[in-house]
């Protein structure tokens, strides 16, 4: 019985490279290592097809509804917008950067901040975040699937509902959405470095669906609608300015935090930046843009009914006029892009970062791929049905964890950039000997909790505040809740400031040490000892037969 458990075991291992200088253990895998040359295949098209995709999609569409809601009028909210996406982008840059530099991910990058067994806290934090929000854009894209194929077929559209109204969830949106998770399950199994030319063909229907409504509505509008000119609400419209800016990286701030999971594919140096830059802002300034005027005429043309989600607006307006067959072709096409934008954010966004985290947590059976799956199954089962229409309250909450992610973010930014000042010795981050510089106090480095806790308790009564309706009247909170509302830019300043200044006076061993992965080196540039070693001329670092398996004989290198 132990020898047949033991080969379960080793079959349920994940698979390992032929020939492959690493081994499958706690900490490394084959999607964990730094990225190999052959598999870095993103260039800057490639990158500005990633934020066509990441800065074009429904959530860049409705994001004016918050800034409107809070008093901006549209002509600002269109400009902080564009502020917003501008820093969005410098963030993408400077929170990218070791993966062009070093080739590694964000699950692998934790560990020099946090420490080998304290970096699973910021993973574990990001897959149970990922798993939720999959969960959210599953179900829109399942609804967008239900307007398209009720533009196919009309009766679909007006489907009976064989649910219970406890349910919270219409048949024809479940059945768009087994639809819709059937084309999404295949696509997990398509590579990182292969995913250039879906994330093309996405953003191309996404486009056609912008610029068709944009179309329909401004035409039968005659401009951009009464509601584009009426001034803003705010009694402070600089404070609702800035509201807008964080509002802004709050949606895209959590994603930056991994960029590094995408931009160690880059095949040069600099490949990610100019998308980074450039394409970060303008896709999400555009896209944000047309939402607004698009509402804006869109209420004037639906008897004055403000309608921010498009999936919604489509179903409207078939039903405006009458499941025409024109009307329903039109719907059809725009239902398309849609559907392929929720099927390349979910990938780009969810399902490569959460599979790369959860990889992290048991490296020797979980990959990319299988921790994708787990995440699909898991952000199902959180019914988001149930949590988007019987507690309102839950996406305020879901949006607080920018109260943590943001503080993350700071203290990853200031280890890499300012403490260690890009050196890093990679083979201890793959290692659990006590003697790796990244093994801090059993494996625990406590400058980093110290730090996140400073940047997330002056937060924490905002957040309250904004979820609970306990406090609604309680004008004592009022400072905390603004403090709240710049929650991305505080709680990265607060939490880096107080890392650097710790790591000033209580400088952890190490700084200044750079070592390769095994043999590759540091900036991803072939040595001559791997050279020697592919030509058989050194047998350093080779691995050995130890049970029928390639075990790695480590060696450490110092620079």
């Amino acid at each position: 019985m132990s020898s047949k458990w033991k080969q379960l075991k080793h079959k349920l291992e994940v698979p390992i490279d032929e020939d492959a200088y690493y081994k499958n253990d706690v900490w490394c895998n084959r999607d964990l290592i730094p990225m190999p040359p052959e598999r870095r295949t993103f260039g800057v098209l490639g990158y500005i097809g990633y934020w066509s995709c990441s800065g074009s999609n429904i959530s860049a569409w409705t994001v004016g509804s918050t800034l409107l809601a809070f008093g901006l009028s549209p002509p600002a909210a269109i400009g902080s917008v564009i502020v917003g996406g501008i820093l969005t982008g410098l963030l993408a840059v400077f929170c990218g950067w070791m993966g062009e530099r070093h080739y590694i991910g964000f699950t692998v990058s934790s560990r020099f901040s946090w420490g080998m067994r304290g970096s699973y806290f910021p993973v574990v934090l990001r897959v149970f975040v990922a798993c939720m929000w999959f969960g959210l854009q599953a179900l829109f894209g399942g609804q967008a699937m239900r307007v398209l194929w009720g533009a196919i077929i009309p009766g679909f559209a007006h489907m009976k509902n064989y649910f219970s109204a406890g349910s919270h969830l219409l048949t024809k949106d479940f059945i768009g959405l087994v639809i819709w998770m059937a084309l999404f399950i295949p696509m997990l199994l398509i590579k990182p470095e292969h995913m250039q030319i879906p994330l093309g063909v996405s953003f191309v229907f996404f486009v056609g669906t912008c610029v068709g409504l944009l179309a329909w509505s401004v035409s039968n509008a005659g401009g951009a609608g009464a509601m584009f000119n009426e001034p803003g609400t705010a009694p402070n419209q600089g404070w609702a300015f800035m509201f807008g800016i964080m509002a802004i990286l709050g949606s895209w701030g959590a994603g930056t935090l991994g960029q590094s999971d995408w931009t160690r594919y880059a095949n040069r140096r600099f490949a990610p930046t100019l998308s980074q830059l450039l394409a970060a802002p303008f896709t999400i300034a555009v896209t944000a843009t047309i939402g607004i005027i698009v509402t804006s005429a869109s209420r004037d043309l639906m008897g004055g009914e403000i309608i921010w989600n498009p999936i919604m607006l489509l179903a409207g307006i078939q039903e405006k006029y009458d499941s025409d067959s024109k009307v329903r072709a039109g719907v059809f096409f725009a239902s398309i892009g849609l559907v392929t934008s929720q099927l390349a954010i979910s990938i780009v966004l969810n399902s490569v970062s959460t599979g790369m985290d959860m990889a992290g947590l048991c490296p020797k059976y979980i990959n990319i791929v299988r921790g994708s799956y787990i995440m699909a199954a898991i952000g199902i089962a959180t019914q988001p049905w149930q949590l988007l229409s019987t507690a309102t309250r839950f996406l305020e909450v879901l949006s607080g964890f920018g109260v943590f992610m943001a503080p993350a973010t700071g203290i990853m930014l200031a280890d890499y950039h300012i403490v260690r000042r890009y050196k890093l010795k990679l083979n201890d981050l793959y290692t659990s000997d006590p003697q790796g510089i990244y093994w801090y106090f059993h494996g625990i480095n406590w400058r980093a909790p110290v730090s996140f806790l400073m940047g997330v308790w002056p937060l924490l009564p905002g957040l309250v505040k904004t979820v609970t309706s306990d406090s609604g009247g309680d004008t004592a909170l009022d400072g905390w809740t603004k403090l709240y509302h710049l929650t991305f830019i505080a709680g990265l300043l607060i939490s880096g400031s107080i890392f650097w200044v710790l790591n000033y006076f209580f400088p952890p061993l190490g700084l200044g040490e750079e070592a390769p992965f095994v043999d590759d080196v540091v900036h991803g540039v072939p040595s001559p000892k791997l050279e020697s070693e592919r030509n058989g001329s050194d047998q350093a670092n080779v691995g050995t037969e130890d049970d029928g398996e390639k075990v790695l004989a480590k060696e450490t290198v110092n620079v």
